[in-house]
């Protein structure tokens, strides 16, 4: 299946099968994608959490507001987040990344308020949220893309400290019945030229 195939297939799953497991190799497969996934000046301001202990599931279900199924059924839940602390986020550019990134960080976005340049690590997150859907779609794996959660409470439960959660992914394959699936609600998109512009 091509990409463009993969993406016109893929939807936001409501319903999944509960008995049917994503094969180890293409976890560890969405693990190397996420790790690969692009961000300015390199920094990667976040962590990835995957879950598929079901006493902690259970535990994310009851905080995850109309989710609560999805979180429960899914094979795993990816956990993205990004670094809340800001002086841990120093120490590992200063260790990891060239002086001219490095020096972009200190000169343009450290001046800023702190909620800015938190605001800035979401976007990089958010950058590999639409690189992990898509490879969701190619490989044939089904995902609900959920910020109908509670954050501080998802990092109450995963012992996190130094992150903060944005957004969850349940991962897994669609029920059959699952009424949102194309084959039974035609995916709806605006016109193509009403959303992209040739010049």
């Amino acid at each position: 299946m091509s990409f463009i195939e993969s993406m016109q297939q893929r939807y936001t799953t409501k319903q999944y099968n509960a008995s049917k497991k994503i094969d180890s190799k293409k976890i560890a497969e969405l693990k190397e994608i996420l790790q690969l996934s692009p961000s300015s000046i390199n920094s990667q301001p976040w962590k990835f959490t995957f879950v598929s202990d079901k006493e902690t599931k259970l535990k994310l279900s009851e905080v995850s507001w109309i989710n609560t199924s999805k979180v429960i059924d899914s094979d795993t839940v990816v956990v993205f987040s990004r670094i809340d602390n800001l002086d841990l986020f120093e120490k590992q550019i200063e260790a990891e990344l060239p002086e001219g990134a490095v020096g972009y960080y200190k000169e343009f976005l450290k001046p800023q308020p702190e909620a800015d340049v938190k605001a800035w690590f979401d976007k990089q997150v958010y950058l590999s949220l639409g690189v992990f859907l898509s490879a969701c779609a190619a490989m044939g794996i089904d995902a609900t893309p959920m910020e109908g959660i509670e954050p501080a409470n998802y990092d109450k439960i995963l012992g996190d400290t130094d992150h903060a959660t944005l957004v969850a992914v349940a991962i897994g394959y669609r029920d059959q019945e699952d009424f949102n699936q194309p084959s039974k609600n035609p995916k709806s998109r605006r016109a193509l030229n009403d959303v992209v512009k040739s010049i």
